[in-house]
């Protein structure tokens, strides 16, 4: 199995950018779909973006999208998701996950449910 540990978070100003990291151990980061998810206080734990097992496939959020890049860093076995334009509702605690499949007939992975791995999370404030 894999194990998750994620790093980046932080205070952040609004406009600012950040840079998630989630290092992936045990197995290799391409053999997983894998997946940020981020949760704020009171809500429920949403999806942000998700990608295939190869990395050539991406899938964000509404609330994200065209600010937000997730990668995976097949060097370092890392998975890794760039925001920018941040805002206060982008505050929440992030975290990544990780399933063995793939993209198939529009299952692009969004659901908590639909991963098995996961990290501790990692806080991100964004200051208004």
């Amino acid at each position: 199995q894999v194990q998750l540990v994620e790093s980046g978070g932080g205070l952040v100003q609004a406009g600012g950018s950040l840079r998630l990291s989630c290092a992936a151990s045990g197995r290799s980061s391409a053999d997983y779909v894998m997946g940020w998810f981020r949760q704020a206080p009171g809500k429920e734990r949403e999806f942000v973006a998700s990608i295939s097992r190869s990395g050539d496939m991406t899938y964000y959020a509404d609330s994200v999208k065209g600010r937000s890049t997730i990668s995976k860093d097949k060097a370092r076995n890392t998975l890794v998701l760039e925001m920018n334009s941040l805002k206060p509702d982008d505050t929440a605690v992030y975290y990544c996950a990780a399933v063995r499949g793939e993209y198939y007939g529009g299952n692009y992975y969004i659901t908590p449910g639909d991963y098995i791995y996961w990290g501790q999370g990692t806080q991100v404030t964004v200051s208004s």
